[in-house]
């Protein structure tokens, strides 16, 4: 541990763009006797690098863009391939794993080594890769490269160790599972067809042997033949040919028939006594026309021919409806039971399904039980048990795309009893309908580690996973066609939830939308009728933001603020029209359920014909009942308690006649398009034309592109740039030329059109989870940036559009001290913006709570003016021991309860004060702001700098958390180059710089969050949650977190037919396959066609890896296999010397009889 002093009369700073000096930074006074001095702060960190480590722990929701579908019906876990060269293996809850193929091909098709702990994956650049399951995080074995041939088909037999392979040029390899390299024995597509057939069968579109001879393979081909294989005598059993192309075969168990599904909708059954033509077709979803033809149908894609014991056969299908009813209809599952048709419409297409069945022999009866639908956007299971076939209750979070995510929050060491109580009230929220039976995924083994990290995971719009669900459309009247500005939303989404605010103490949880509205909701356990306030804000404001730096920005001073107030309502120019919001509140008693219940909606009013500008920064105070929010026009205060607004002042307001900027004069507004030509902003895609019509819209997330490249290609569509967070992201921005003021009178072209059809009504959201990026062009423009305090991004303000604002990026409530003249803390108001500038506003709350309810709060602009590099993005407090201080919070009563007569309500607060949360100082505290591209610890009251620590000099921060880590706290921050970095507590000593990410991805800048614990997350995908730590302790721990993925389970015996089925031919002939398929009988594979390469982990480094009991239980298994083989291999050798001996008895023998009766001259 180090001990940290820092010893500063005044101001000292190493930032070359100069700071606020705290000795001159306000005319307020001075410290009082007992103000804490920077020469009073000791503070011991306890905090390392050697805390530090970054590593991925786990992914949660569906996995992206699925292709293809396993399942191991011994060990009954699931694997499923992602067209990125993912993996996500499935078991019980909590066993739960992603892997990776580092190639990034989709996978094609997935084998499971049944029962052996090893999964088999062909992916699309014509790589086969053997994965080890026997521990925690799988790892790949060996790999195969085909050089060429395109791999189109593999199937894997029960309990054998060679993989046949089908290619595109219709030739069938066989792969050995164990040394993964190529046989010699290969099935050509010119033998396998007639010599007098011409043209090309086509690709191999299935494989599988024969469940009554194992000898004997069946090659599907994609033009419609079918050959039975005679692996033993290497010749053709039949040949079958068909009209129509093939998708899927699938046998009887008894191995004298088999299905096969076509491209025009038919289903074929085949017969092996009479291959001639098939013995039934059939249009499961086809009619007869009037004409007496058939009605033409959509493909069946697959089909499963299931036997059952007690009842008559399944036959499963996907696909095959008409034409004619397809256009209109769902993708669907047909399930075919004796004469019962049942056909089940999805959601989603349908990407691949499987049958689950008792036995993993296929000639037994197979008694299906459950069906594995994998679809684009969803995943279930559907129970055969019951007639009506309903879906199993998925106890995996897969759901939280179910509307776009546009939000991400986490929550870390919650209160005990909320999770409980979240869960109670969503459970009544659930459908109905489920299997009753268990969820038949249970594979694998999962234990709680000794370490618990109770944590709420949020997913907006609006979900508390696995928890509790919220629609924030409820509180709205439904827009209809053509009524007011509500009507042009129809086509959009004007509910989607742009950040959120949630107390866990006080349970108040507050959203605010992209229609501009701010909802406050309160927990309760009771139902309510009551109806919901709502109060509109007029905040917008002609004051003209465009900046300067001034001579005097190193020495900002504060006086009492000119009155600029908004626009009243009914002021000149703003007719009632414009004076409205973009949604409507229903104004009618509302019944509420049990949960979050609606009380209060804020929202800002359309002025002149233009949208509200989105709400950039948000925060709710529960013990001052207080909701604070800003944009790039001001900052709005409400008091939720007595439902009035407090604040609603512009930012130029904010400074009054101290204003470290030069602001400029804006020209007289020209008049604005008609109404109808703008519509709400979106949050994810911007698109401007100028010759049509804005229209903006809300898209999801899923058309993000995640390619640097074509986001600069979307802005470099239109000349004029767009601003997020007040930065220009146009590719012909410039530097500003410093103090240069604007000439007055004259047009300054698109200057003047700056509301015209050539630029969206809505700005882009500032905070950093909802912006844009655009990294810096070049150092040179990066320094010009920082050198004239401006945005981080393009701090300077375009040469094309000069229409740049400040906005307010970040609030916080908490006990502070107002003015330096301060002796006790009082409820504060921090406000930071886009400039780099932080404002205090101090707020006289009343005590008692009778007051509090009828006598109103003061607040206003205290004078205190801070100044950092790039826009401020997190505020937090630590008392003068190092130690957080976090803010006052109302204990939770539920507003709905019994009242009790005696025991009059009364609120609960709960406050930590600077003075009474440490001993170390008797007064004050210290305030950590970080911004974009800085980081300062301010000693409060005095407002003097003790640490400053430039973070990035070429890029800026997306996100920064002050967070606990091993009972201590430091900064997290994640960079828009990728990086992820910690810094300690007070000092901002560099303790962790990793890059983590090549490149930054849109999704992840919105979505990436910081809590404690050393644990973040982030949207890996559209579907996709990925959770990562960045403390070492739990890097250490992850081992024992994970579940183990493979159980040493006995495989099940094979049933016994009896002897008179048996003698008849019942029974399945097996053979050996390393006689076929061995060095010896087929000799070696071309080397060209296939190259070996060593997985990155070998086989005995996975040895080693295998930790626990499953760990030493595989171990000694994979010690008893080899000890087999080499007893095995001995044996060989013995039986060769014994046959060799006899061999050469025998020739000796031969001789001596031959010439015993001989002469020795006849010799």
């Amino acid at each position: 541990m180090k001990k940290f002093r820092k010893v500063l009369d005044g101001l000292s700073s190493s930032s070359p763009g100069g700071v606020a000096s705290p000795s001159c930074g306000s005319a307020a006074g001075t410290p009082t006797a007992h103000a804490p001095t920077p020469q009073d702060i000791h503070v011991q960190e306890t905090l390392v690098s050697e805390n530090f480590q970054i590593c991925k722990t786990v992914r949660h929701g569906f996995p992206y863009q699925p292709t293809c579908l396993a399942f191991d019906p011994v060990q009954k876990i699931l694997a499923i391939g992602s067209r990125t060269g993912g993996i996500r293996i499935l078991g019980r809850p909590g066993v739960d794993c992603y892997s990776q193929h580092e190639s990034g091909a989709a996978v094609l098709q997935l084998q499971f080594l049944i029962n052996e702990g090893a999964l088999v994956t062909a992916c699309a650049d014509d790589t086969l890769h053997l994965w080890n399951l026997r521990q925690r995080r799988p790892a790949i074995l060996h790999s195969l490269k085909f050089n060429r041939e395109r791999i189109t088909f593999c199937h894997l037999p029960f309990q054998s160790k060679w993989l046949y392979v089908g290619t595109e040029r219709g030739n069938t390899h066989i792969v050995n599972i164990e040394s993964f390299v190529l046989s010699g024995y290969v099935i050509m597509w010119n033998k396998a067809i007639e010599l007098a057939t011409k043209a090309h069968p086509g690709p191999v579109v299935h494989l599988s042997d024969s469940p009554k001879d194992e000898g004997k393979l069946l090659i599907g081909f994609e033009s419609g033949t079918v050959v039975q294989w005679d692996l033993r005598a290497k010749k053709v059993d039949f040949r079958i040919y068909y009209d129509e192309a093939i998708h899927s075969v699938s046998w009887h168990h008894e191995g004298k028939q088999f299905m096969c599904s076509h491209s025009d909708g038919s289903l074929t059954m085949w017969n092996l006594r009479n291959t001639a033509r098939p013995i039934q077709i059939t249009y499961p979803h086809g009619k007869i026309l009037k004409d007496g033809r058939k009605e033409s149908c959509k493909p069946i894609l697959k089909v499963e021919y299931k036997t059952s014991r007690n009842s008559e056969p399944y036959v499963i299908f996907s696909g095959g409806l008409s034409y004619d009813k397809s256009g209109g209809r769902r993708p669907t599952l047909t399930i075919m039971h004796g004469k019962a048709v049942t056909v089940l419409e999805m959601d989603h297409p349908i990407v691949e399904f499987l049958v689950l069945c008792d036995t993993p022999y296929s000639n037994e009866i197979q008694d299906p039980y459950a069906v594995v639908v994998l679809l684009e956007k969803d995943f279930i299971v559907v129970d055969l048990t019951q007639s009506n076939f309903p879906i199993f209750e998925n106890p995996y979070p897969m759901d939280i795309h179910e509307s776009p995510v546009t939000c991400t929050a986490y929550f870390a060491e919650c209160p005990p009893d909320i999770i409980p109580i979240l869960y109670s009230i969503g459970a009544k929220q659930k459908k109905t309908g489920y299997s009753h039976k268990e969820w038949p995924v249970s594979g694998g083994t999962w234990t709680l580690g000794s370490q618990t990290y109770p944590e709420i995971i949020t997913f907006f719009e609006i979900t508390l996973q696995m928890l509790y669900k919220l629609k924030t459309s409820k509180v709205f009247e439904k827009p209809k066609a053509g009524e007011g500005r509500a009507g042009e939303l129809v086509e959009e989404d004007p509910y989607a939830v742009q950040m959120v605010s949630w107390c866990p103490h006080s349970r108040l949880f507050c959203v605010v939308g992209i229609s501009a509205h701010v909802i406050l909701y309160r927990f309760s356990k009771h139902d309510a009728n009551t109806q919901i306030m709502s109060l509109e804000v007029r905040l917008q404001f002609d004051s003209e933001d465009v900046i300067s730096p001034s001579e005097a920005e190193n020495n900002p001073c504060f006086s009492d603020p000119s009155s600029h107030s908004p626009q009243p309502p009914g002021s000149p120019g703003s007719g009632t029209q414009d004076s409205l919001p973009c949604l409507k509140v229903k104004n009618r008693p509302v019944r509420m359920p049990p949960g979050y219940q609606a009380e209060l909606v804020v929202q800002l009013q359309w002025v002149d014909g233009e949208p509200p500008q989105q709400i950039t920064s948000l925060d709710i105070n529960s013990a001052y009942g207080l909701l604070a929010f800003g944009n790039c026009n001001g900052l709005t205060v409400v008091d939720f308690l007595q439902k009035t607004i407090l604040m609603c002042m512009g930012t130029l307001d904010l400074y009054g006649a101290a204003d470290p900027y030069q602001r400029l004069t804006r020209s007289p507004r020209k008049n604005r398009q008609s109404t109808s030509d703008f519509c709400m902003r979106g949050l994810s895609h911007f698109y401007s034309d100028s010759k049509k019509r804005i229209r903006t819209s809300y898209q999801s997330l899923t058309e993000l592109s995640d390619n640097q490249v074509s986001m600069d290609m979307e802005r470099s569509k239109s000349p004029t740039s767009d601003h997020v967070n007040g930065h220009c992201t146009s590719p012909t921005s410039q530097p500003c030329s410093v103090g240069k003021p604007r000439i007055t009178g004259v047009p300054e072209g698109p200057r003047l059109t700056r509301r015209g059809p050539g630029r969206p009504p809505f700005r882009k959201a500032q905070s950093a989870a909802c912006m844009e990026i655009s990294l810096p062009v070049s150092s040179h423009t990066e320094e010009s940036r920082e050198n004239s305090f401006s945005r981080s991004r393009s701090s300077s303000v375009s040469s094309i559009d000069r229409d740049t604002k400040e906005s307010v990026t970040t609030l916080q409530f908490g006990e502070s001290y107002g003015r330096k003249g301060d002796a006790l803390p009082t409820a504060c108001l921090w406000v930071g913006t886009s400039l780099g500038v932080v404002l205090l506003l101090p707020i006289s709350i009343p005590t008692e709570e009778e007051e509090r309810m009828e006598e109103p709060i003061t607040m206003g602009p205290s004078g205190t003016v801070l100044m950092l590099k790039g826009s401020v993005l997190r505020f937090a407090f630590l008392d003068c021991g190092g130690a957080l201080i976090q803010s006052p919070y109302e204990v939770w009563r539920d507003p709905n309860g019994p009242e009790d007569p005696d025991r009059p309500r009364r609120r609960k607060l709960v406050n930590f004060s600077p003075s009474s949360s440490q001993e170390a100082c008797s007064d004050g505290h210290l305030a950590v702001v970080c911004s974009e591209k800085q980081a300062k610890v301010i000693l409060m009251p005095t407002q003097a700098v003790l640490f400053t620590h430039n973070i990035t000099e070429s890029s800026f921060l997306l996100r920064a958390d002050v967070v606990s880590v091993c009972n201590s706290v430091c900064l997290a921050c994640f960079c828009a180059n990728g990086h992820i970095m910690t810094l300690s507590l007070p000092s901002l000593r560099p303790l962790m710089d990793i890059n983590y990410l090549p490149l930054t991805d849109l999704r992840i800048a919105r979505t990436f969050v910081f809590t404690n614990g050393g644990q973040a997350l982030y949207l890996s995908s559209p579907t996709e949650i990925q959770r990562l730590t960045y403390s070492q302790e739990m890097t250490d721990n992850l081992q024992d977190m994970l579940g183990e993925l493979f159980t040493p389970i006995e495989t099940p015996e094979a049933q016994n037919k009896g002897f008179l089925k048996g003698f008849f031919g019942g029974n399945a002939q097996t053979f050996d396959r390393e006689e076929l398929f061995g060095e010896a009988a087929a000799g070696k594979a071309s080397r060209s066609l296939a190259q070996h390469i060593p997985g990155p982990m070998g086989l005995e480094n996975m040895k080693a890896a295998a930790g626990g009991v499953v760990g030493d239980l595989a171990r000694a298994r994979i010690a008893l296999d080899q000890r087999g083989e080499r007893l095995g291999e001995l044996e060989e050798r013995t039986a060769l010397m014994m046959n060799s001996a006899e061999t050469f008895s025998t020739h000796a023998h031969q001789v001596m009889l031959k010439q015993k009766d001989k002469k020795w001259y006849q010799l």
